[in-house]
């Protein structure tokens, strides 16, 4: 376990199971206060404005916020399920923390901050915590992000396509306190771990949310940010390119490459084969 206050839930939780530990009425109704917020939050509040960058997309890909502010109505709508995965991601991060309260571990609670860049420029967002004097995230993963993303910090920086990094970097520069990581909750089975993020660059990180901030600003031509991956079938390269999993999630892909075509894999032997973002088909098969 990397947290002290890992132990503590952990404990808690198993001396909950077995019948010497409970929760107080006060931490409850802080969950339940959380869960209701939450739920006001998603249904009970106006549209979004225009685009404009915030802490939770200035991570993102410059291609993607290129779109996203001049592009609009090219975006492929989200699926109605994804209101719900938000949903089960605003439960957790409550949930979560009254198990971090009823365990006796302290923090401070959400609060808005505003990262005032260098050339001055502001960005606004809610960190969900700051505990032992640094600014921590809840994030409820899939178990195959939860074991392959959230694996460790290196994990995570090599294909941090939501920007979970610049996030918490921006979120701790701006309440001028120190970087601390993710409390990750398992949706699959309810594992959780701490990963921290005390190896970060953080002053690169925020040379790389400035420049960022400018290449959207200032209007700049479109520029993309990945380029295709050849398909490899057991090591071997098949002649086909596919989409960068750094693209996978992105609703603009389909404008951004427009020969993309999504279909069952070309090459797989299983009898329900996964789909795959093909860009170029180059491997003579007839289908």
């Amino acid at each position: 376990m990397n947290h002290p206050a890992e132990l503590q839930v952990f404990s808690y939780l198993q001396k909950a199971m077995k019948g010497e530990a409970t929760m107080t009425e006060e931490v409850t109704d802080l969950v339940a206060s959380d869960v209701k917020a939450a739920m006001d939050k998603q249904f009970n509040s106006p549209p979004r404005d225009a685009f404009k960058l915030r802490m939770s997309n200035i991570g993102r890909p410059k291609c993607q916020l290129w779109f996203d502010k001049n592009k609009p109505e090219d975006k492929v709508p989200l699926p109605p399920h994804f209101l719900m995965n938000i949903i089960l991601g605003d439960i957790v991060e409550a949930v979560f923390k009254g198990l971090l309260r009823a365990a006796g571990a302290e923090f401070k609670d959400n609060d808005n901050v505003t990262l005032k860049l260098a050339d001055g420029q502001e960005i606004n967002g809610e960190y969900d915590m700051e505990m032992d004097g640094k600014i921590d995230d809840v994030k409820s993963a899939s178990p195959w992000s939860y074991q392959n993303k959230f694996d460790s910090f290196e994990s995570l920086q090599k294909g941090d396509g939501f920007g979970y990094i610049p996030q918490l970097v921006g979120y701790s520069k701006a309440a001028g306190k120190e970087v601390g990581g993710w409390w990750v909750v398992n949706k699959g089975n309810g594992e959780f771990k701490y990963v921290s993020a005390s190896e970060v660059d953080s002053d690169k990180v925020i040379e790389d949310i400035q420049e960022t901030v400018n290449y959207i600003d200032n209007d700049e031509p479109f520029e993309r940010c990945f380029k295709a991956v050849p398909e490899t079938f057991y090591k071997k390269k098949t002649g086909n390119l596919v989409l960068s999993s750094s693209c996978k999630f992105c609703s603009h892909k389909y404008k951004c490459w427009n020969s993309l075509k999504t279909q069952p894999s070309r090459v797989s032997k299983a009898k329900n084969p996964p789909e795959v973002d093909y860009i170029f088909i180059g491997d003579g098969i007839d289908t």
